[in-house]
């Protein structure tokens, strides 16, 4: 089927805003170009990709399906073009990694720092997400490479992945708020004090969730947050017991007790994945170069 890339492109413009308008102010053509553009796509498709009424604009199924395939498309164009800009200055393109506020905290900075010492004109973005979005993101194109918790159930058989270390998390509490008369918790007495814990959107929420139900329990968490250091402050002040990766443990936390469960707690990774069904970067090749390995 041979259709005009221009007419992929407003489509992409409106899919992603969900206005004829906003779409014409960007691509900088006039609204009725747009809608034209539109409609001799659903012809050439042979069915409609957008529901039209007076107030809004939203994908049909078959457009939903679309954007689908073209947002990794146009997002691969631009990478190229980042790419081509700044070859000719430092030899490597943008770098633009996805990872997780925590990982970026506690993992990352100096392996980022030791990529910027070597290659200082190389611009490198990162963009704060959980390792599930993170995973997405990927899949989009909208991110070179990612650094996740493993396991991530949006990771698929196109992504490599790089065992970079291995992790335990632990239930935190502070014991001048809660007395604990057993030597080992067993999950079924956890869920008798308040859990507080990441929000369900994120990897860390998901395996503890998944361990639960392993065991038919139903775990019901009395905070979910965004943010570790402040599921740490929290648990300071006796709020409740917090459940985070081992890793962001450190010395302001020895007023805090780290509870042994009875129930064996898994341990976990944290990885370095790219999609091998688009072309890798050599800044991203350089950059996984840089990191461990186990």
């Amino acid at each position: 089927m041979d259709i005009n890339y221009e007419l992929y492109k407003v489509f992409y413009q409106v899919a992603s805003s969900l206005s004829f308008s906003e779409a014409a102010k960007k691509l900088f053509i006039s609204q009725s170009a747009v809608s034209q553009s539109i409609r001799t796509l659903e012809r050439k498709l042979g069915q409609p990709l957008f529901v039209r009424t007076t107030k809004k604009v939203q994908l049909t199924p078959a457009g939903t399906l679309l954007l689908k395939h073209i947002e990794p498309a146009m997002n691969l164009i631009r990478q190229g073009e980042s790419s081509l800009m700044t070859h000719s200055s430092c030899g490597l393109g943008q770098l633009h990694i996805g990872a997780s506020d925590t990982i970026c905290r506690y993992f990352l900075v100096p392996y980022l720092e030791q990529f910027h010492k070597k290659f200082p004109e190389v611009p490198i973005k990162v963009t704060n997400a959980t390792s599930l979005h993170c995973a997405e993101l990927l899949e989009q194109g909208k991110v070179d490479v990612i650094i996740t918790n493993l396991p991530n159930r949006r990771l698929n058989s196109f992504h490599i992945q790089k065992i970079l270390c291995r992790f335990s998390d632990v239930f935190l509490a502070n014991p001048a708020y809660f007395h604990f008369s057993e030597r080992k918790l067993p999950f079924a007495t956890l869920m008798q004090y308040p859990i507080l814990m990441l929000d369900r959107q994120s990897a860390t929420s998901e395996f503890l969730h998944n361990l639960f139900l392993q065991r038919q329990l139903e775990l019901i968490p009395r905070v979910e947050l965004s943010s570790n250091d402040l599921l740490i402050d929290l648990a300071r002040i006796g709020l409740g017991i917090a459940f985070l990766p081992d890793y962001c443990l450190n010395s302001d936390s020895g007023d805090l007790l780290v509870l042994q469960t009875e129930e064996e707690m898994p341990p976990r990774q944290i990885a370095a994945a790219i999609d091998t069904s688009r072309p890798i970067l050599a800044s991203a090749e350089e950059f996984l170069k840089l990191l461990p390995e186990l």
